[in-house]
């Protein structure tokens, strides 16, 4: 029967698995690098080109940094295991793609905390070319211009490690993602002051 062929083979597949987890660990793998490359793609996206007198304002600082750092990350190199694919026995397949689920974790969070950091850059810079409307700051607009700094400093303070984690934690649960064996916090800032 053709049904219990296909049973049999996914029987005999898992019981050359470690604990039978190993596609999940895989799949999780997959499911944190597409997320790690969507954010790498709409942090590339927030663009913006200031006059050469605001060059040095805040916002555009910041933008330049999270760019700057997006693309440091990019260009950190990837631990072996991530370039070939599982071999060997179950227990080294299992522990390679553990170390991978880490890898993947600490390069997503970091691209969200990147990301974040530009989102607020440009709602400042948004919120200063809707102050100046293409003209040169004047004394009139130095409140506006105080309370969209202020802001920038409130939305920089929101962004949290916790905040984070927590936030792709939710969204994975939403997702019926498999988070059995995701990193906690610690874990990945572990992670991330050993690969510097």
């Amino acid at each position: 029967m053709p049904g219990q062929t296909a049973v049999l083979a996914t029987t005999a597949t898992i019981k050359r698995m470690a604990d039978g987890l190993n596609e999940a660990r895989a799949l999780r793998v997959t499911e944190l690098m597409r997320d790690y490359q969507n954010i790498q793609r709409r942090i590339s996206q927030i663009q913006a080109s200031p006059h050469s007198d605001e060059y040095h304002e805040v916002g555009y600082t910041i933008l330049r940094q999270c760019h700057a750092e997006a693309r440091v990350l990019l260009n950190t190199p990837y631990p072996p295991e991530m370039l070939h694919p599982p071999t060997g026995p179950n227990e080294t397949e299992k522990r390679q793609l553990q170390r991978v689920i880490v890898d993947g974790s600490a390069r997503r969070f970091q691209a969200q905390k990147i990301n974040l950091k530009a989102a607020a850059a440009m709602k400042w810079i948004n919120k200063r070319n809707s102050i100046l409307q293409g003209q040169k700051p004047r004394n009139s607009h130095i409140p506006q211009l105080q309370q969209a700094d202020n802001t920038l400093r409130s939305d920089l303070a929101t962004i949290t490690d916790s905040r984070i984690v927590n936030g792709f934690r939710s969204i994975d649960q939403q997702a019926g993602y498999w988070l059995n064996e995701d990193p906690s916090l610690q874990t990945i800032l572990s992670w991330i002051r050993s690969q510097h």
